[in-house]
């Protein structure tokens, strides 16, 4: 970037070099810093991170190869471009210089047009080189909010990520109590704004426990876990997470505008889970364990998380239950259920 911001380090143990090269430098709107020595140029380039170096080859004690060694050993400085500057000019001294990692490489005496056109140069392919990563990074931050990491790794590597069946799932679904009546009082802007902020504390909640969430239906909140990264304790883990999502909204209501109440449905089995879409992926699950768990949070009450006998077994007495009484429940019969204890 050919702003007055570009930091450029030069490097030469001679005075008068300094002089002629950071004055050229400020004439041009750069802002030079400098360093006498190999040793105080690895010293100021991990501190102030410059946009460029311009380094000397022969200088005492740590000449010019040594210091652009140590600059790409050093995570903090591998990345600066380095460009040599030096007085040995032979074929030789120029492929040791680009084999040691040097961008460019100037002879000396060197003219001034020539070094700002060369800083020039390296400068904007630095800015392209940083807007790329930037643009890969946010891509990559994006893949990961519509994508668990583990599916978004295999995506990036294979182009593809292969559907698979898990034996041993916890499955939770929550809806908000009233969410209709309640976000039509409101209108869209508070009722999307109250739905990122309660479902952005859901999340914090189910990674704090090593759980994913799957996808979020309107009011509705769908998690798992034991995908994609198999759990042992996948049961436990979403009946505590379930319990927290509780809590954390009873925290909310007594300190904000607007109350919410949800009813949280839990329940174990198998699941098959996989990539969805081409263009659009979605990371979704199937199976009659999510429909199960679906059935769980309906028949549950406001500010209740309601447990199938399948998850309830897996727990044993590892968290206080209240059992109910059979619930006639579509498409399945009688199904026996069980209150997490507030």
């Amino acid at each position: 970037m050919e702003t007055e911001q570009s930091r450029i380090l030069v490097v030469d143990d001679l005075e008068e070099n300094l002089k002629v090269l950071s004055l050229t430098l400020v004439e041009e709107g750069y802002y030079p810093l400098q360093a006498k020595s190999g040793e105080r140029a690895v010293q100021i380039a991990k501190k102030a991170k410059p946009d460029l170096i311009l380094l000397d080859i022969q200088m005492p004690d740590m000449n010019g190869y040594e210091t652009i060694e140590a600059l790409k050993k050093d995570g903090d400085t591998a990345d600066i471009p380095v460009i040599f500057i030096s007085a040995l000019n032979q074929i030789e001294d120029k492929v040791k210089g680009f084999r040691s990692g040097a961008v460019d490489y100037v002879s000396k005496p060197f003219q001034k047009e020539e070094v700002i056109a060369r800083v020039g140069t390296h400068l904007k392919l630095r800015a392209a080189q940083k807007a790329v990563e930037e643009e890969r990074a946010k891509s990559e931050r994006l893949l990961l909010n519509i994508l668990p990491r583990a599916v978004a790794e295999e995506l990036k590597s294979t182009g593809t990520c292969e559907p698979q069946l898990f034996p041993e799932v916890t499955f939770l679904f929550s809806d908000l109590v009233n969410f209709t009546e309640k976000s039509s009082l409101l209108g869209p802007a508070a009722t999307i704004a109250e739905l990122n902020d309660i479902f952005t504390g859901f999340d914090a909640i189910m990674s704090k426990r090593g759980c994913e969430r799957i996808k979020t239906i309107g009011d509705a909140y769908l998690a798992a876990a034991g995908i994609p990264d198999r759990l042992e304790d996948h049961a436990l883990r979403m009946t505590e997470a379930a319990r927290d999502m509780v809590a954390f909204l009873a925290e909310r209501n007594r300190k904000g505008p607007h109350e919410w109440e949800i009813r949280v449905g839990v329940h174990s089995g198998p699941a098959v889970a996989g990539i969805v879409g081409r263009n659009k992926y979605i990371y979704d699950v199937f199976g009659d364990s999510v429909n199960t768990a679906s059935r769980m949070e309906s028949h549950s009450l406001p500010m209740r998380v309601n447990l199938s006998e399948e998850t309830a077994a897996l727990l044993g007495d590892r968290i206080p239950l209240e059992a109910r009484e059979s619930v006639e429940v579509k498409g399945k019969g009688p199904m026996r259920m069980f209150f997490v204890k507030n």
